[in-house]
């Protein structure tokens, strides 16, 4: 949706782009083409395997972006899609004329993941997340929720697995941000990716948790800022 230079919005797990970006829609298809693909894995994408990680996500939008016939675009990405971003930025720089995470602090943490293992979910009845992961990837995952999720636990414990070496070849211009108070980011890592790539920025949004973008939380102030940085930064 919308007109102008294009923007992939690349969602978090267990999320959607629609559901992931809902707070960014409005503001941005007013001065760009946006896009919201759904990942292998989840939402309405379907594919003939369930398995799925971040880097294969990232060759899966450089794919979409050759159907799509998008030369280059500004990427924005959270949580899981934020690292997608990072793969993005590291593997296909000619693709990529920003990048803008929220949520990542560029290294694997897997802190909490086993609250999201399918066994934990289930002795702990989680059914009120059972029925988003059944109702929001049906069309992805076959019925089969616990394969959503299981694939989903596998890539936190196991991506980003990039090195400084090459966050640090990153080129293009990067914003980096994090709610004030998010668990997998915050202050202290932005600043350690940040020194990592040359000239890029940070954004500390207060009060912020892992998702200072959306409703409830901050989505002005972040769309506000991601606007002014992809502003500064028009595709040539």
């Amino acid at each position: 949706m919308g007109f102008g230079d294009p923007v992939i919005f690349l969602h978090s797990g267990y999320s959607r782009g629609i559901l992931a970006f809902a707070s960014q829609m409005l503001d941005f298809q007013k001065k760009y083409t946006c896009y919201l693909p759904d990942f292998r894995g989840h939402g309405r994408t379907r594919c003939d395997s369930l398995e799925w990680n971040s880097p294969q996500i990232a060759d899966d939008i450089l794919a979409y972006m050759d159907q799509m016939s998008i030369a280059r675009a500004h990427l924005i990405g959270f949580s899981l899609g934020a690292n997608v971003g990072l793969y993005m930025a590291v593997d296909h720089p000619d693709r990529v004329a920003t990048l803008t995470t929220i949520g990542t602090s560029g290294f694997c943490d897997p802190a909490g993941v086993e609250e999201f293992e399918p066994e934990w979910i289930i002795r702990n009845g989680r059914q009120d997340f059972i029925d988003h992961m059944t109702e929001r990837h049906e069309e992805a995952h076959r019925g089969n929720w616990q394969e959503h999720v299981r694939q989903s636990a596998i890539d936190w414990r196991l991506y980003p697995q990039l090195s400084e070496e090459q966050l640090g070849g990153i080129g293009c211009p990067a914003l980096f941000i994090s709610g004030e108070h998010d668990p997998f980011a915050g202050e202290e890592r932005l600043i350690a990716l940040s020194s990592l790539v040359k000239g890029s920025k940070y954004l500390i949004v207060p009060g912020g948790s892992h998702r200072p973008h959306m409703v409830r939380e901050n989505p002005v102030y972040v769309n506000d800022a991601i606007l002014e940085f992809l502003a500064s930064n028009p595709i040539r």
